[in-house]
Parts: structure tokens; C-alpha cells; sequence
């Protein structure tokens, strides 16, 4: 039998993954079998099954075996024995279709759809903050930080970028091709459509696309009242995770960019906790639904020159170069950027840059732990 090269898809991932848990009791829910880790320490995974069983009982080996290899990602797409009957991945989307749009809605801005989520009012006394995303993300992760700043006077904005999240996925060649470019262009349009036409507040976090909102803002310094930097690459020291390197291989980038829980994965894997299901599952709607987002990703992380890129942030948010006021909030359990990058671009620019270290925070530190970000901008953001 000739093995097809094709991935398979989310509904082949989910009914092979039920196998691995034939003892699990299905109550309407998908049934978790592990336990989430909190901002306490690491809990250690606890089984469902009965401990009085032999330690020589282990299921056989599953090809797919890196789709449930982290709790989170395991329990949620854990499936009933029969799942035409008590659930499927049609199911799974029913369920958490209507999840994850907490503040958001659809913009029209030129050719394409943005989901773009708002808190506070024009009118608000402190100004506009708009806070941007990285890869393979969306502005689901600023919902908590978004609605507590707005509580504190502020006009807020959070866009999904073209091809990630909610917005439109437009398929490469057919009238946006994923280049810093377009990104650029897009994101200028949109703003306009926003009103957001006085110079504003600046919030950039993550990888790829992040960094296209720092770039964007070295074009369009005049725009900008202040700038904060969460956890994103400031130097060319910055490595590049090895995601982003392997949606780069022919062939096997097709592959791992279709696969349904890499989102979540990634977030996990810069962390020092993992995702609620509730929240996994919001991570992990975009690429269930349909090949779209992968595939943007895909073609984002082909077209992306990470070390020049990175190279234009440093230079250019170097003292001579900019002057404006930086806060760099860094989560210092960030498993892909250690703390030397933030301290390496605070000591190039001292003057204007400000470092403040969290805590107990990783790679996305607005999700990990968004009180202590949202006083960060604050004290930041006062005018």
C-alpha cells in the first residue's frame, strides 16, 4: 500500500488519538486526563486510570504521537469510543465555534476582513493603545489585559493579522502573498478604517508578525506616543525557535504547518504553565476549521528574513536612532528568548529604554500572567 504524503486531517488526528484512552468515561465533554500546571509551580501529570494497574500496561505506539504529547493538547482532543455517535471534530467545532471573540468583531479595511477586538470608547481620558500579535497567535491572548486598561481610561484595539486568528486567510498569489510589505500596508489601511489617526499608544508582542509591528513602527515614528515591547526579538542575537525553521523544509513545512494544535503547543512550550482547554481551544479553532491559517503561516515564515529583520530592530531602536520612550516587559521564563536579548537592547539605547522584568511569566507574558503586564502599562503609559 503506497503511503500518501498528504497530512491527515484533524478529524483522522482526533479519531486515532480516542484509541489512546479506551478506559475513559465520556460525559458530554471531552474527558481530561491531565492536569493544567498553575502559577505555583508545575503539577505532575495525574492519570485517570486506576493506579492498581501494571506499569507494563502502556499502549502501543502511535505515529501521531506528537499531536498528544503535551497535556493540554492530549486531553482536549481526546475522543469517545464511538465517535459517530458521542462526538467528532465537527462536534468539536460546535462547541467551540462561538468561543474566543470576547470584545470582537469584523472590519472591512480594502480587500480583506479583519476580526478586530475593542474596549473603551474614542472618548476615553488616556488615549489609544492598539496592541499587536505574533506567530502563530492572535489578539485573543491581550482579552484580559485589553479590558482592564480600558477600565483605566484607555481606548483599546487588538487586531487579528491577515492569516492568523479571525481575519481574513487569503490564499498566497491571489491578492496578498504574506510579505513585511503587505503586512505593512494592511495594517496602514486598517488603522485609518479604526480612526486611529493621533499618534498612539504601541503594544508588540511575538515572533514573525510582531516583529513586522516593530518594523512598521521604525517607518512611522511620528505615529507613535510611546512604544512597550513584550517578548519579541530585539537583536541578532535572537533565536529563531525551531517552528519557524521547520515550516522552511520542502515537503515537511506543508505538513507541520497543518498540524491543528501547534499553537497551543508553541505557547506551552515558551511557558512555564499550560493552557486552560478553554483556552487551547480558542488557540487551536483557527486551524481546525479549516487548512487556511497553516497555510498562511506557512507561506509568512518562507517569505520572512528573520536575521535581517532582527538586525533592523536593533540598529534602529539604537540610541541616535530613536528617542521616543521604549518599555521592554519581559517575562523571564520565556523558554525561546532569554533574558540577555531585553538586556542586551535596553544596554544599546539606556536612555530611552526602560526594562521591567515579570516573573513568573513566559514567552506571552499577556496570557501568562496579564495583571502584572497591565501594571507595567500603566505606570508606563501615564500622561
Amino acid at each position: 500500500m503506497a503511503l500518501s504524503l498528504l497530512s491527515p486531517s484533524p478529524s483522522t488526528l482526533c479519531f486515532l488519538a480516542s484509541t489512546s484512552s479506551p478506559s475513559a468515561e465520556f460525559t458530554g465533554q471531552f474527558p481530561r486526563l491531565w492536569t493544567n500546571r498553575s502559577r505555583t509551580g508545575p503539577a505532575l501529570p495525574v492519570l485517570t486510570r486506576a493506579s492498581s494497574e501494571k506499569d507494563d500496561d502502556k499502549p502501543a505506539f502511535n505515529p501521531f504521537g506528537f499531536v498528544t504529547d503535551n497535556p493540554s493538547s492530549r486531553s482536549a482532543i481526546q475522543m469517545p469510543e464511538s465517535p459517530a455517535e458521542d462526538g467528532n471534530v465537527g462536534q468539536m467545532l460546535y462547541r467551540t465555534e462561538d468561543k474566543g471573540k470576547e470584545y470582537g468583531s469584523y472590519v472591512k479595511s480594502g480587500k480583506f476582513r479583519w476580526f478586530v477586538r475593542e474596549t473603551g470608547s474614542p472618548e476615553s481620558r488616556r488615549g489609544t493603545i492598539v496592541f499587536l500579535h505574533g506567530a502563530p497567535t492572535q489578539s485573543y491572548s491581550y482579552r484580559v489585559v485589553m479590558s482592564q486598561l480600558s477600565d483605566a481610561g484607555f481606548h483599546c484595539f487588538a487586531p487579528d493579522w491577515i492569516g492568523f486568528g479571525f481575519s481574513d486567510k487569503p490564499q498566497p498569489g491571489y491578492g496578498f502573498d504574506y510579505t513585511e510589505k503587505e503586512f505593512h500596508e494592511e495594517f496602514e489601511k486598517l488603522l485609518e478604517v479604526l480612526g486611529v489617526t493621533s499618534p498612539f499608544f504601541l503594544v508588540v508582542q511575538g515572533f514573525l508578525v510582531g516583529s513586522y509591528g516593530l518594523t512598521w513602527t521604525l517607518k512611522n515614528s511620528s505615529k507613535i506616543l510611546k512604544l512597550a515591547i513584550l517578548n519579541t526579538p530585539l537583536t541578532v542575537s535572537s533565536p529563531v525557535p525551531g517552528l519557524f525553521q521547520q515550516l522552511r523544509i520542502p515537503f515537511f513545512g506543508e505538513f507541520t504547518c497543518q498540524n491543528a494544535v501547534m499553537a497551543e503547543r508553541f505557547i506551552e512550550a515558551g511557558s512555564a504553565y499550560v493552557l486552560k482547554l478553554e483556552k487551547a481551544d480558542v488557540y487551536r479553532l483557527p486551524y481546525l476549521s479549516s487548512s487556511g491559517p497553516g497555510f498562511a503561516l506557512l507561506e509568512a515564515a518562507k517569505k520572512a528574513n528573520f536575521s535581517e529583520t532582527a538586525s533592523q530592530i536593533s540598529s534602529g531602536f539604537a540610541a541616535g536612532s530613536w528617542d521616543k520612550p521604549i518599555l521592554v516587559a519581559w517575562g523571564i521564563s520565556d523558554k525561546y528568548l532569554p533574558q540577555s536579548i531585553a538586556e542586551e537592547f535596553r544596554k544599546a539605547n539606556p536612555r530611552s529604554v526602560e526594562l521591567k522584568l515579570i516573573e513568573g511569566a513566559g514567552h506571552m507574558p499577556q496570557e501568562d500572567w496579564p495583571e502584572k503586564v497591565v501594571d507595567a502599562l500603566r505606570m508606563f503609559f501615564r500622561v
